[in-house]
């Protein structure tokens, strides 16, 4: 009797018995819930997937045929399946397993991926790269319902032609939320047997197969097996719940999409949350819905991330002032400044990440007019677990160069309260917030809001021998840094930068001359980042003042805890202090 034990790649799945699959996928959701429940991670997405997985692999011959998934979550089982199963207990964690597919990684992934709706593009490339060089392997790209609301799934149907390739269409009504908009109606409609001709997908000339029962390995090996035989592109569109086999995570779909350790019994945290300081996301969350609810023009767009980003609040508040716009940040910007420009007062709210997939419009739609557009960045910095995909490396780089762009970044959650509240207010420009994931340092919040000025940080410590300049999450380290700094003999004053663009040049100006040297530190990538904006501003006035830029590497970060990362950068008080101080000891103060 074979069991997910004796399965050293793929390839042994291929000669099995339909009851050998059988048991195969349920060893493999079992390992899946296990893993999860013991480490944390995305559950929801892979247990959906159990059936399709091993179906996948059984049909198809991994790495001669490449599988390209469109979004990771789904893709624990086929980590499994490839060889890593002895490892996936470092999943996510420091120096372990991606949570994601990745080409550095194993052969089997054939396309690396985090963010969603890349896989179309991706299996064309590898595709068309086949037929050029007389290849007759296959290339399946497996493609979450949700994805398609991204315009570049679409932007890669329209390109497909006669390519011989396969999408599987794993449709299950959710991404990380509930699927919005006409595309999943649109497939409900498909899956009803409506439109057997494939409607959309059969009007742009792909061959369509379905609806399959995402579940019933037996009718996905027969669909799997006629589309190999195709010669024109196929979809095949099969049908599966989120969660599946795991009662509380069928039950909740949003809640069991990503965990932390949990008791596999009851589906209870084992570390119940609570009791300590709000995150960021719920103190904006809560900042936007109290906003609103005095001023009608704000609205708020999200990105399929209403959860995630805490717009949800503002959607149960006034369902009609909230938008999620499905996986479309690009859409979701300029969208947002139609709004703007008919006089309302828009906040988008995306991760940091997610908003590099909207740059264009944020360019040539928002800022190029000038429009009263807030960007609320969530999981600015370093995210954790999810790794280079996630992490909010660029965004000052990539925000400060563009023009009429005011940018700010608390150091607390009682900042971001007021960078908000002065962000709805200012009708001068666009304005952009970043903040990280997860708590603050539990600062008081006040009842009312104030409004700060724009571009003018504040002096948190005073010093003489050398001035931090700070940015956002770095200003608490820093402020411990300095402490740290004493016990060597040094005295560091700290600022409160608050603004990368407009920089407070004048409190620039103030602490080079009172400490001589000074320090700048960012969670985000030192290349065009603060510390850049800090040298140019010393450049333009021609002073030379003995600068450190500290902030995120020229590197993608790995994934860990986020205490480990930024240990492993450099960035948390105790290598802050010896990085600073070393750096003393080899310059002297501008006289």
């Amino acid at each position: 009797m074979i069991r997910l034990a004796d399965i050293a790649g793929p390839a042994d799945l291929h000669a099995l018995s339909p009851a050998d699959l059988r048991r195969i996928a349920d060893e493999l959701r079992e390992a899946i819930l296990d893993h999860v429940a013991t480490h944390g991670g995305h559950l929801g997405a892979s247990l959906g997937t159990v059936e399709l997985t091993v179906a996948l692999h059984a049909a198809f011959d991994s790495p001669t045929d490449a599988l390209v998934w469109d979004v990771g979550h789904q893709a624990y089982g086929h980590k499994l399946l490839t060889g890593r199963r002895d490892r996936f207990g470092t999943t996510r964690k420091l120096d372990g397993l991606s949570g994601f597919p990745s080409r550095t990684e194993s052969e089997h992934d054939a396309f690396g991926v985090g963010h969603a709706s890349t896989a179309l593009s991706a299996a064309l490339g590898l595709a068309t790269a086949r037929d050029l060089t007389g290849g007759t392997s296959h290339v399946v790209a497996v493609v979450g319902d949700g994805a398609l609301s991204g315009g570049l799934a679409f932007e890669a149907l329209n390109n497909l032609g006669r390519t011989r390739l396969i999408v599987v269409l794993n449709d299950n009504g959710i991404g990380i939320d509930p699927s919005v908009g006409a595309v999943g109606r649109h497939l409900a409609e498909l899956a009803s047997g409506a439109d057997p001709s494939g409607g959309l997908f059969g009007a742009l000339g792909l061959d369509y197969l379905g609806p399959v029962d995402g579940h019933d390995l037996a009718a996905l090996g027969a669909a799997l097996t006629e589309a190999k035989a195709r010669t024109r592109p196929v979809v095949v569109h099969v049908r599966t719940v989120k969660g599946k086999g795991y009662g509380p995570a069928e039950a909740d779909q949003v809640g069991f999409h990503g965990m932390n350790p949990f008791d596999k019994v009851t589906g209870l945290p084992l570390k119940p949350s609570g009791g300590g300081p709000p995150s960021y996301t719920d103190v904006f969350a809560a900042a936007l819905v109290e906003l609103a609810a005095a001023d009608p023009s704000i609205v708020g767009i999200t990105a399929a991330m209403p959860s995630g980003t805490g717009l949800n609040r503002l959607m149960a508040a006034f369902p009609e002032r909230g938008f999620d716009v499905g996986i479309a940040e690009g859409h979701a910007v300029t969208f947002a400044a139609g709004l703007a420009a008919a006089g309302l007062t828009p906040v988008v709210a995306l991760y940091s990440t997610f908003l590099q997939r909207g740059y264009d419009g944020v360019i040539h739609d928002v800022a190029l007019q000038d429009l009263p557009v807030v960007f609320a960045l969530d999981r600015a910095g370093l995210v954790g677990a999810d790794g280079p995909t996630h992490h909010g490396a660029f965004d000052i780089a990539y925000l400060r160069a563009v023009p009429n762009l005011v940018l700010m970044a608390p150091a607390d959650e009682a900042e971001l309260r007021d960078m908000l509240f002065t962000a709805t207010r200012f009708k001068g420009g666009p304005s952009a917030i970043r903040y990280p994931r997860g708590a603050g340092p539990g600062a008081s919040l006040r009842p009312e809001f104030s409004e700060l000025p724009i571009g003018r940080g504040e002096i948190v410590r005073s010093g003489t021998d050398v001035a931090l300049l700070a940015y956002g999450s770095l200003v608490g380290p820093a402020t411990v840094a300095a402490e740290m700094l004493t016990e060597r003999g040094v005295s560091a004053a700290v600022v409160n930068l608050r603004f990368a663009k407009p920089l407070d040049g004048e409190l620039i100006n103030q602490m080079a001359a009172a400490c001589g040297r000074l320090v700048t530190l960012e969670e985000g990538t030192v290349s065009g980042g603060v510390g850049s904006a800090v040298l140019e501003h010393l450049s333009a006035r021609g002073q030379s003042v003995p600068t450190l830029c500290l902030g995120l590497p020229d590197r993608f970060v790995a994934h860990g805890t986020p205490a480990e990362l930024a240990r492993l950068v450099g960035l948390d008080p105790p290598s802050l202090a010896v990085r600073i101080a070393d750096w003393l000891s080899t310059v002297q103060p501008r006289p």
